[in-house]
């Protein structure tokens, strides 16, 4: 029911002074595909307050309309929920689709004007980084880490802006944070208090790159041994095989065994069905091989050398230069290249399909980041045998796996010694990360000693690039940061 009252939105003082009235019409939410028309009669009252700015004011029906809008609550909160979701031409697409026709300036500006949702009471907070342009500008976003709830996100990712916000926000405990100096430098200016915890998943991800980087410095241990023959091989040149080959053998040694009992081409045409051309061919060819398709050999230069040539190199001399100054000297007239087509098919070549590949630096490495129980047998076979090969990879071995057991059990006490140890392999990369430990000693401690970590965090700059990507780089940071804290 209408009141005989109405409330100035400017000053709050109610008024039942009515000074006139007027029709206005609302666009409502479609019913079934079909747009819908809501009419109101509505007054304007006299402000009876004598300070007020307004003289006059129109009374508005809660949960309908609002000042100077022309659409419904209920419209209004539909389209608000499709620009949160799909942002401006995504979202304008969408809502024309369900009877809504709307333009993607107004999705954008009905999300600017939501207010932000309450911080709250932080205990648990997370802090990264995220780029906004890669290589050129980026933020830091601010995570409740025990309901993984974006709470913030700040321009820039140096200690400053941290500052400002956790001075205004006091009452983290804990701050889950990576290894980056801006990121402590902010925490210990600001929150003194708060335990700094630095986070797992970049202190494994530090560790695999210095683990890449001593597998690389051992390249030579990854491929394995060749066992080369004492003696060289006989210089024999390759048959051809096949399924040709074989019936070129065959018809050869058939039209050649007619012949021998004295059959003519003719009949052995007739006999055979075949072509007097065809017989012709198989019986002018001296072996099967010339028959074979890219076999039959063709008048060279080198044919007059090689009987000579063939004992050379029966006897161990495959060097092509040598060759060609002692056939040059037998009066053999054709050029260099000839001759290395000739010897390249009598040298004796690795047959690399029974030649293992050597394993790259980045498998090998995945094999030792990896717990061994989620190994292969082929691949634990194989890591064993390098590691056996190179007694400095098997010390990295042994002090990931004693770092991952550090972390995975929150054993933050053995971090002291594991660095010593680290730092006398003399293993280069995973020294140098033990060596930088030692700068953020205290913060590594409780991150391999407390249950808290910022997986949360790298959840939410996930979905950061997610509505990155969907918004094609033209937003600004103003819609992106409305859209982080208020999409679910």
């Amino acid at each position: 029911m209408r009141g005989d009252r109405g409330t100035c939105p400017a000053c709050l003082k109610s008024s039942s002074r009515v000074h006139s009235r007027y029709g206005r019409t609302l666009t409502d939410t479609p019913v079934a595909g079909r747009p819908v028309r809501i009419s109101l009669k509505v007054r304007r009252f006299f402000c009876d307050n004598p300070g007020c700015r307004s003289k006059t004011f129109v009374e508005q029906v809660d949960g309908l309309t609002r000042r100077w809008s022309r659409v419904s609550e209920g419209l209004r909160r539909v389209l608000t929920a499709i620009g949160l979701a799909l942002a401006g031409r995504a979202g304008a697409r969408l809502a024309a689709s369900l009877g809504m026709p709307t333009g993607r300036d107004r999705l954008i500006r009905l999300v600017r004007t939501l207010p932000d949702p309450p911080v709250g009471d932080i205990a648990v907070l997370g802090v990264d980084d995220f780029a906004i342009k890669r290589g050129h500008h980026y933020g830091t976003v601010l995570i409740d880490c025990e309901n993984r709830r974006v709470v913030d996100v700040l321009v820039g990712r140096d200690a400053e802006p941290l500052t400002v916000w956790l001075q205004e926000h006091p009452g983290p405990v804990v701050i889950c944070r990576d290894r980056a100096s801006a990121c402590a430098e902010a925490a210990r200016t600001a929150a003194p208090e708060a335990v700094q915890v630095a986070d797992r998943f970049h202190l494994w991800q530090n560790l695999a790159t210095a683990v890449e980087k001593t597998v690389a410095r051992h390249k030579h241990c990854l491929a394995e041994p060749i066992d080369t023959p004492g003696e060289p091989a006989e210089a024999v040149a390759a048959e051809p095989t096949g399924a040709m080959a074989e019936r070129r053998r065959a018809h050869h040694a058939l039209v050649h065994e007619l012949l021998a009992q004295g059959a003519g081409f003719r009949q052995i045409a007739r006999h055979l069905g075949w072509s007097h051309k065809t017989v012709s061919k198989y019986a002018h060819a001296a072996t099967w091989q010339e028959l074979v398709v890219g076999q039959r050999p063709r008048p060279s230069l080198v044919d007059p050398f090689k009987p000579y040539l063939l004992r050379r190199i029966g006897e161990g001399r495959v060097k092509v230069s040598a060759l060609y100054r002692e056939i040059t000297a037998r009066g053999f007239t054709g050029s260099y290249p000839i001759l290395r087509r000739f010897v390249e098919q009598y040298r004796s070549k690795p047959d690399l399909t029974t030649t293992p590949r050597p394993r790259s630096v980045r498998q090998v490495t995945g094999w030792i980041r990896r717990h061994p129980d989620n190994l292969i047998d082929r691949d634990t076979e194989q890591l064993q045998q390098i590691l056996d090969r190179c007694p400095e990879l098997r010390s990295a071995v042994e002090l990931v796996r004693s770092f991952a057991d550090m972390m995975t059990h929150l054993h933050g006490e053995r971090l002291t010694a594991w660095i010593t140890a680290a730092e006398q392999a003399a293993l280069p990369g995973i020294s140098r990360f033990a060596t930088g430990l030692t700068a953020d000693l205290a913060a590594v401690t409780a991150g391999l000693s407390l249950p808290f970590s910022s997986g949360p965090v790298e959840g939410n700059v996930n979905r950061i690039k997610m509505l990155k990507r969907q918004m094609y780089g033209r937003a600004g940071f103003d819609l992106l940061r409305k859209r982080v804290l208020l999409t679910r």
